[in-house]
């Protein structure tokens, strides 16, 4: 549901869904089943729940914004990819892109404005652009986010600037450093991450990178990567050839770690299909990554992996 104030759209979450003990979520519970590779699904929403639920009666919300983390809470989502930047006073906010142009009512780089100019600006609908309807949502801080986060939902911590001991700081402020996933990429020439200061302090996951275009190394760099005295918590894919999925999840397996894939768009398991596909045929896409070592999902359209999970949960209780 939405109501109309001076030029803006606001998005109600709570009067279109209530949370029920259906969709409670206990971020302890996902944090315990995030490290167990034998888990099951995880649902991992891109940039919160902005894209509309019509199952569960919910609009869309501006991407990265407290609308999207309530509707992910009301819909059971168990993580909320986010994205942190640094604006020109220091401040941590929430925000994907280096400009505001996109997603806000303004122009200008992050990094060159500051918390005030941030907070004048207002969100527009689902993933933004210059059509957009504005919406009475405000940018947020890394602290506002982790304070409507807590015990609620887990948030994967994008960070986009070179600020991760000032994120990790954060997170131990606000008393959520175990209830966050925080991610960097590593190549085959890179010492075991998760060992070290301060991606020790918190879930950490890792992006492998690859020089290869059929990532044959990707298997090598899981390996040396979770050999340390701390494994990552997870390995977010790059793009890959679909062929190259089998290797990379056997040492996965090896490693007792989860692999994680992105659904966005055409996907980045190359010929497996993305996210428009999944809509048509989850199975095919989502359950044949499942079926190939994948556990955790990153999608835009988390509603759509939430009922699939509970489908195939139902199915494979029956057999």
């Amino acid at each position: 549901m939405k109501f109309a104030v001076p030029g803006l759209v606001a998005t109600v979450v709570t009067m279109t869904v209530a949370l029920s003990p259906a969709h409670a979520t206990d971020t302890a519970d996902i944090m315990r089943r995030v490290g167990d590779p034998r888990g099951g699904i995880v649902v991992v929403a891109h940039r919160g729940c902005h894209e509309a639920a019509p199952h569960h009666g919910l609009p869309t919300a501006p991407e990265n914004s407290r609308a999207a983390l309530e509707q992910c809470v009301a819909m059971g989502v168990d993580v909320m990819e986010t994205d942190v930047r640094k604006t020109r006073d220091g401040y941590l906010v929430m925000m994907h892109d280096d400009r505001v142009d996109r997603t806000t009512d303004g122009k200008g780089e992050v990094a060159q404005m500051t918390l005030a100019d941030l907070k004048a600006l207002h969100l527009r609908e689902n993933e933004g652009g210059a059509t957009a309807p504005l919406t009475a949502e405000a940018v947020l801080t890394l602290d506002e986010m982790l304070a409507l986060a807590k015990g609620r939902i887990v948030l994967n911590l994008d960070i986009k600037d070179m600020i991760y001991p000032e994120v990790i700081a954060a997170t131990e402020r606000a008393g959520v450093q175990g209830r966050v996933i925080v991610k960097t990429t590593a190549g085959i020439g890179s010492a075991a991450l998760a060992s070290m200061t301060p991606y020790d302090r918190v879930p950490f996951a890792i992006i492998p990178t690859t020089g290869d275009p059929q990532a044959a190394d990707l298997p090598t760099v899981i390996g040396r990567q979770a050999s340390g005295r701390i494994k990552p918590i997870a390995f977010e894919l790059p793009y890959i050839p679909s062929q190259a999925l089998p290797a990379i999840a056997a040492q996965a397996a090896k490693s007792g770690v989860r692999l994680w894939v992105n659904t966005l768009w055409s996907g980045f398991v190359v010929g497996a299909g993305g996210d428009l596909d999944a809509l048509r045929d989850p199975d095919a896409v989502w359950g044949a990554l499942a079926r190939s070592g994948v556990t955790m999902f990153q999608t835009d359209e988390p509603e759509a992996l939430l009922r699939y999970r509970t489908t195939e949960s139902a199915t494979t209780a029956r057999r």
